[in-house]
C-alpha cells in the first residue's frame, strides 16, 4: 500500500470525484511501481522529478521535491539536478522548476 504521506494528497483532491484514479495512484503507482526493488526510491525519485521538469509538469514538482527529499536527495542535490537539466529539458522549464523547488524547500524549513 502507498506510503500514507502520499494518500491523502490524492485522495484529499479527488477521492468523491475520480475514485478509480485515486486507487491507481495509491495501490498500482506507489503500491507497486514504486516498491520494486530493481531501483531505489531515492533513484526513482531523482527520475520522477527530471521527468516532470522535461515536461513542464511543474504542478507535480511540488510534491514530488518533498517527496524526493523524503526519499533521500538532499536540496543540494536536487537544485543540481534541475540546474543539469535545464541544458538537456530547456532553460525555461528549467527556471519554472526552480522557481517550485525554492518555494518548496524555504516551506519546509
Amino acid at each position: 500500500m502507498a506510503d500514507d504521506t502520499v494518500t491523502p494528497g490524492a485522495r484529499g483532491m479527488f477521492g468523491d470525484f475520480a475514485p478509480a484514479l485515486v486507487e491507481y495512484t495509491d495501490d498500482l503507482l506507489f503500491g507497486q511501481v514504486w516498491e520494486r526493488a530493481e531501483l531505489s526510491r531515492r533513484d526513482r525519485s531523482l527520475i520522477t522529478v527530471a521527468a516532470l521538469l522535461a515536461g513542464g509538469n511543474t504542478e507535480q514538482l511540488t510534491f514530488h521535491l518533498a517527496y524526493a527529499k523524503q526519499n533521500g536527495l538532499t536540496e543540494t542535490e536536487l537544485i543540481e539536478a534541475i540546474t543539469h537539466l535545464a541544458f538537456y529539458a530547456g532553460w525555461p522549464k528549467a527556471m519554472s522548476a526552480m522557481a517550485v523547488a525554492k518555494q518548496v524547500f524555504a516551506s519546509a524549513d
